[in-house]
């Protein structure tokens, strides 16, 4: 599937970290190393209690992306940041992350495995309305979920839900309904509880979107801007806005101006090199998030010359992290060790933190026949600090006799028909739990199998984690999980980055977000403007 701008088909189909779930335990119950860039100034503003804000008002929000294949629609939209955006006013999935990356329920009050992973009851939380006034019920989960899967027109979490056995779904009571799965899956929390997996009631029709978020539908015009309303039935909190509207920007550049000539008092992925030049304002802020945000470098491991093992390591050996964080992301970010989900419980922190050596580098490489390797690395322009930081790759590997021709395409091109088949190539992610990114990118059938590569004894660990409801032993697996991807896998991951964005200082209530999603999360509800 081509994007419609390139960069946010990442964030939709592949990032889903405001929405992905950690599994403790047998059950889900209803739960509400540091930039060097980052002022203290800054973090405090953006951490700022709700006390002195004022109700009402309009919120003008610039987000990165946008064109006339835009949507509404709760279970189709993503082609852009501001599908996104929408998408949190308007709707809400059974659970999701906060701005910690801690479990909360939302239009759930809990999800269980039913004695084990291959089923899952899901619970209504009561009292939760519609934006028409009707309360959610099990029928409208269930509408939601074969809408999602419908196969003549799968929603954009259909491949997140391909492991619900449909014709077992059942509705237990008004409230409550049974998922049973095709087979054992002890993460299908964080299948579900995705961001584009929303609840929306029977019958639905997106020419009139109604949801559970806290803003109700006003008005929308693809590729341009749409408007919401306060929804004061929203079971929670009400909104202190209220209206929001949210403002299409393609080009960063007039992204940034809008902010600072005060178009708007918001804005989505300020590039960090602004990031100094907005806090000198006194009138402005950033606001930067601490993720699990990934850009690997990303190799083909069943293609020559990275069917070598000893080519992959030596590549991860040439790549000296913290210059590649400072030169390529303005230092925001923090170094990576080559595995992904570094705010899972399981994460394995005990691996050593691999170090640029490029006498090693050189050793490996001459070991399998490639000292004075040449190999092209495709890039483009879909992410802050992507291209910058493969010209400084590009650089360090010639300490270990490599050259690396950077090639610098389009975004058409690079996520056209090629993508997935690049030999040497970069991406982004957002923040996910270990199991959850495992199937979204490095199993064999796994939609986005960027490097192809292959280990059976790690699939093998792969199928047991999914079996594994105790979190003890499940975390000895992905441990074992992580030895093996670290000495062997495809990518090259050398940071976690920071999502950067900015604001007026007129507004209050804005938080760093471990998700990574801009804006934390796009959620405006605990927004306004200071009294």
């Amino acid at each position: 599937m081509t994007p419609g701008d390139g960069r946010t088909r990442r964030e939709l189909l592949r990032g889903t970290a405001a929405g992905t779930l950690a599994l403790a335990g047998s059950s889900l119950l209803a739960a509400c190393g540091s930039s060097s860039s980052t002022s203290g100034g800054s973090q405090q503003a953006a951490a700022a209690t709700t006390g002195n804000i004022k109700r009402g008002g309009t919120l003008r929000a610039g987000v990165a992306g946008g064109s006339a294949k835009d949507t509404i629609d709760a279970h189709m939209g993503g082609t852009t940041d501001a599908d996104v955006a929408r998408g949190f006013q308007l709707y809400e999935p059974l659970a999701i992350r906060d701005p910690d990356y801690q479990l909360k329920m939302l239009v759930a009050e809990s999800i269980e495995a039913d004695g084990g992973p291959d089923a899952w009851v899901v619970r209504v939380r009561d009292g939760v309305e519609f934006h028409d006034g009707k309360p959610v019920t099990a029928d409208d989960v269930i509408f939601s979920i074969r809408r999602i899967l419908d196969p003549k027109n799968p929603g954009t979490g259909a491949s997140s839900l391909a492991g619900i056995d449909l014709k077992r779904l059942k509705k237990v009571d008004g409230r409550t309904v049974r998922i049973p799965l095709k087979a054992p899956d002890s993460g299908f929390p964080d299948q579900i509880g995705q961001y584009f997996n929303t609840i929306v009631p029977t019958g639905y029709d997106p020419k009139n979107p109604i949801g559970t978020g806290p803003f109700r539908y006003k008005s929308f015009t693809p590729g341009q801007e749409s408007t919401f309303v306060r929804f004061d039935g929203y079971w929670d909190t009400p909104a202190h806005l209220d209206e929001v509207v949210i403002i299409d920007f393609p080009d960063d550049t007039a992204r940034v101006n809008a902010l600072l000539g005060g178009q708007v008092h918001a804005i989505s992925n300020l590039p960090p090199s602004q990031v100094r030049s907005i806090e000198s304002r006194g009138t402005l802020r950033a606001l930067v998030s601490e993720t699990g945000g990934w850009q690997p470098l990303l190799m083909r491991a069943d293609q020559a010359p990275f069917d070598d093992v000893r080519v992959r390591q030596a590549f991860k050996l040439i790549a000296d992290r913290k210059q590649l964080i400072q030169q390529a992301l303005d230092g925001q970010g923090r170094i990576a060790n080559d595995i992904y989900a570094p705010y899972d419980p399981a994460y394995n922190h005990d691996i050593p933190q691999r170090q640029q050596d490029l006498e090693q580098a050189k050793s490996l490489l001459r070991q399998a026949g490639r000292s004075d390797l040449t190999v092209q690395l495709t890039t483009a322009p879909f992410a802050a600090g992507i291209v910058e930081a493969a010209q400084v790759f590009a650089q360090q590997a010639k300490g270990a006799g490599v050259n690396v021709q950077v090639k610098k395409v389009n975004q058409a091109t690079y996520w056209g028909p090629q993508y997935l088949k690049w030999l040497f190539s970069q991406d982004f992610w957002f923040t996910r739990s270990f199991l959850a990114q495992v199937a979204q990118g490095n199993t064999p059938d796994a939609p986005y199998n960027q490097t192809h590569w292959r280990n059976d004894r790690w699939l093998s660990l792969y199928q047991q984690a999914k079996r594994e409801l105790d979190d003890s032993k499940r975390t000895d697996l992905i441990h074992e999980m992580q030895r093996i991807q670290h000495d062997e896998a495809g990518e090259l991951i050398w940071a976690f980055n920071n999502q950067v964005d900015g604001y007026s200082a007129q507004v209050a209530g804005f938080r760093p977000a471990k998700s990574g999603i801009p804006l934390t999360s796009y959620d405006f509800k605990s927004v306004g403007f200071v009294a």
